[in-house]
């Protein structure tokens, strides 16, 4: 059983930063694939940026050149590094995982997270 359980959310000002953290707990994290998804009030849900187990990213249009996936194996632990917010960004983040790598194809990973608030202020 894999758990994942997501934290870094809060609120910013346009053109702030923040770094989300997703812990994974329960099984060998670095043969998983990692996806950052994000969903808005009344909006569905958006594949922000996907990482595989040999560390290659995919983003979604919308973030890229101001967010940057990473992970850290040896401490089980995905980041989403968030730059140059925008008041559009404002979303709750999610984490998600599964052995194979499906993009940015969120309902695809088999385990997910509860999720945190990120509120970006203009």
């Amino acid at each position: 059983q894999v758990q994942l359980v997501e934290s870094g959310g809060g609120s910013v000002q346009a053109g702030g930063s923040l770094r989300l953290s997703c812990a994974v707990y329960g099984s060998t994290y670095s043969y998983y694939c990692m996806v950052w998804f994000r969903q808005a009030p009344g909006k569905e849900r958006e594949g922000v940026a996907a990482i595989d187990a040999d560390g290659t990213t995919s983003y979604a249009d919308s973030v890229k050149g101001r967010f940057t996936i990473s992970r850290d194996n040896a401490k089980n632990i995905l980041y989403l590094q968030m730059n140059s917010l925008k008041p559009e960004d404002t979303a709750m983040y999610y984490c998600a995982a599964d052995r194979d790598f499906y993009g940015l194809a969120h309902d695809e990973y088999g385990y997910r997270g509860q999720g945190t608030q990120v509120t970006v202020s203009s």
